[in-house]
């Protein structure tokens, strides 16, 4: 019988977050391995001994947080963590996100990377403004590199909403974006776990540029085409996830442009759209022999 561990976040115990561990933890009962959960705090105190692996030894861990420190202290241990804290660094950051995928001509939206700024001193150089409003022109997209559920991301109509969001955001860093005015309120979200799409839902929102539900948006299943589903898989071969959450793009005429990713995507929303047990798919994939 194989053991794994789900770390989850110390701060977040809302009825959100514990429902996904329960799924997790149900999944795990109904493949027959043993799942233990624990805060990331409580794996740092443990750990700091250097007692917790004596303790314990697992055969994977399912990390779902994003302390990359933790992430990599494992790995170091000889743990099987999925997903890796570079992945997970790599998704966090959307300049980060960007950068990786670049390399490897990945199609995404025309993106611009923020200047370093070391504190939040209210400037702004004139040059670089001039330069993103020519390359993007407007409606222009703002996105601070550090958010989730469609937060911290703001549709800019000219150069003075441009420049009070850059000057709200302060040192946070960020990236501007071209609007793909064809896929406004409009994308898709495809589910990947070991190299297969194993759901997708369409999602939409009538009132709002983000589609994300939380914003207020509606969602059906979706059966992505052979272009969206090899993409969605290369781009995390790329980024080297385990498992992730894909959102695409898709413009008026045609072509798609990868929006996000997501390492720790939550599923709860899929599971309601498509019946697809994302955490059940997760658990076979980190008991399989296959990994």
């Amino acid at each position: 019988m194989k053991k794994g561990l789900l770390i989850k976040n110390t701060f977040m115990n809302t009825a959100k977050f514990d429902e996904l561990n329960q799924m997790f933890a149900d999944a795990a009962m109904e493949s027959g391995c043993v799942l233990d959960i624990k805060t990331g705090a409580d794996v740092w105190i443990n750990h700091a001994g250097n007692d917790y692996r004596k303790k314990d030894d697992y055969d994977f861990v399912i990390f779902w947080d994003k302390d990359v420190k933790l992430a990599e202290e494992l790995a170091l241990e000889g743990y099987r963590v999925m997903n890796s804290a570079e992945a997970i660094a790599d998704c966090d950051d959307k300049a980060r996100t960007y950068l990786k995928l670049k390399r490897h001509n990945i199609s995404q939206p025309l993106t611009i990377c923020s200047p370093l700024k070391y504190y939040a001193d209210g400037i702004i150089d004139e040059e670089y403004i001039n330069r993103a409003c020519e390359l993007t022109g407007f409606p222009m997209i703002i996105k601070e590199c550090f958010g989730s559920f469609g937060q911290q991301v703001y549709l800019v109509h000219n150069r003075e909403e441009m420049t009070e969001t850059i000057l709200n955001i302060g040192d946070k860093p960020y990236i501007i974006q071209k609007f793909i005015e064809g896929a406004a309120g409009h994308d898709k979200r495809l589910q990947v776990v070991g190299r297969q799409v194993v759901a997708s839902m369409a999602r939409e929102n009538k009132n709002d540029f983000r589609a994300n539900i939380s914003n207020g948006g509606t969602m059906s299943p979706y059966t992505p085409d052979e272009e969206e589903i090899n993409l969605a898989i290369k781009v995390c071969d790329i980024l080297g996830l385990d498992f992730a959450g894909v959102d695409i793009l898709k413009d008026s005429d045609g072509t798609l442009y990868v929006c996000e990713v997501n390492s720790n995507a939550h599923f709860k929303n899929l599971y309601d759209c498509t019946g697809v047990n994302v955490a059940k798919e997760i658990i076979n994939y980190a008991v399989s022999d296959n990994i």
